[in-house]
Formats: C-alpha cells, sequence, structure tokens
C-alpha cells in the first residue's frame, strides 16, 4: 500500500528527479524508491546491518506456531462475540 510522505527537499535534488525520470522514461515514484532502495543496501552491508537483527528479535516467538495461531483465533472470537447483537 502507498502513503504519501512529505518533506522539504533542495530544488536542485528536486530538479534531477524530475530529470532522470524523464530520461529514463518512469516516474518520480520509481526514481525514489528505486534510490531509497540502493542507498539501504550499500548501508546495511557498510555498516554489517542484519536485517533480522535490527527488527530487535520480533520476528522471535516465545511460543509455538500452533500457540500463536491459538491465541489468534481466541482474540478474533472474542471480538466478534463482543460486537453481536
Amino acid at each position: 500500500m502507498d502513503k504519501v510522505l512529505s518533506a522539504q527537499i533542495d530544488e536542485s535534488v528536486i530538479l534531477r528527479i524530475d530529470g532522470l525520470a524523464r530520461q529514463l522514461g518512469t516516474t518520480k515514484k520509481a526514481i525514489i524508491e528505486t534510490a531509497i532502495r540502493m542507498y539501504a543496501h550499500i548501508v546495511e552491508k557498510e555498516h554489517n546491518i542484519e536485517v533480522l537483527e535490527w527488527t530487535h528479535g520480533t520476528w522471535r516467538r516465545t511460543e509455538s506456531p500452533d500457540e500463536t495461531v491459538k491465541n489468534a483465533r481466541r482474540a478474533f472470537r472474542t471480538s466478534m462475540q463482543r460486537h453481536k447483537k
């Protein structure tokens, strides 16, 4: 899902983005997204950043997948009961 990002950017950068988009026959959005992905990849390599470690282990679970599913289903049923008339 796309979200709107608002930022004040130097005019020379905006002109560069616009020029690149025209030269490559693509959108400014595609230029910005590609540039950010490339920059992130370079930074991750240079600083030895592991994405899974960067998320602070939020992907790790102390419970089994079955328990996670059971808990999620229970929470869903509870919330549906609350709205039942």
